[in-house]
C-alpha cells in the first residue's frame, strides 16, 4: 500500500509516463530546432498553399503560406517559431466571417496581421505587431480569414485595405473546427 504522503509523487510519475507514451512526434524535417533546444513544444509545419497579394498598383506578390485550418492549428499558430522565410506566412481561415482577435503569446516573430473579407479584399492591417505580447488585436469587423506575414512585409510591398488577396482552400478537407 502507498502512503498518503507518497501518492502525489506516484501520481506525477504515472502521469509523466502516460504523457511520454502518447501522441506522435513529427519527423525531424518538420520540427523547429530552436524550439526543441529551448525545451519548448515541438512545432509541426502545416500544409501550405500558394497565395498572391495584388496591390492597388496592379503588382502581384507571391507567398507560400501554411494553413491553420483546424481549431487546434489556429490556437497554435506561429507560436514557438524563431524564424519564418521571407516569402512565407500563415493563413487562418474561418468557416464563416466573424470578428477576429489575435495575440502574440509565445510568438517570437514580429508580424503583420492582415484581416481578409470573404471576397478576398483586405479589411485592415495591423503592422509590426511586437512578439511575446498578450495584448489583444482585433479586426474592425467580421472577417473570413487572417493572414500573418513577417513584420514590415505589408509596408514593403505597399499593401493597403481594399487590396486583393488570392488563395484557394478547395484542396483542404473539411472546414475549421
Amino acid at each position: 500500500m502507498i502512503s498518503v504522503r507518497h501518492r502525489p509523487f506516484l501520481a506525477a510519475i504515472l502521469l509523466a509516463a502516460a504523457v511520454s507514451g502518447c501522441g506522435s512526434t513529427p519527423s525531424a524535417a518538420t520540427q523547429e530546432p530552436a524550439a526543441q533546444a529551448a525545451g519548448e513544444p515541438t512545432v509541426q509545419k502545416l500544409r501550405t498553399i500558394p497565395l498572391t497579394i495584388v496591390t492597388n498598383d496592379g503588382k502581384r506578390h507571391s507567398y507560400t503560406v501554411e494553413v491553420a485550418h483546424t481549431s487546434d492549428e489556429q490556437a497554435q499558430g506561429l507560436m514557438y517559431r524563431r524564424t519564418m522565410p521571407k516569402d512565407a506566412g500563415m493563413i487562418f481561415p474561418f468557416p464563416a466571417p466573424r470578428p477576429a482577435t489575435f495575440w502574440m503569446r509565445n510568438t517570437y516573430i514580429p508580424l503583420d496581421m492582415v484581416f481578409l473579407l470573404a471576397d478576398g479584399r483586405i479589411e485592415s492591417i495591423l503592422a509590426d505587431v511586437p512578439p511575446l505580447n498578450e495584448a489583444q488585436r482585433s479586426s474592425l469587423g467580421p472577417v473570413a480569414a487572417v493572414l500573418e506575414l513577417n513584420a514590415g512585409e505589408a509596408a514593403r510591398i505597399g499593401v493597403t485595405p481594399g487590396d486583393l488577396v488570392e488563395y484557394d482552400l478547395r484542396d483542404l478537407q473539411g472546414g475549421a473546427e
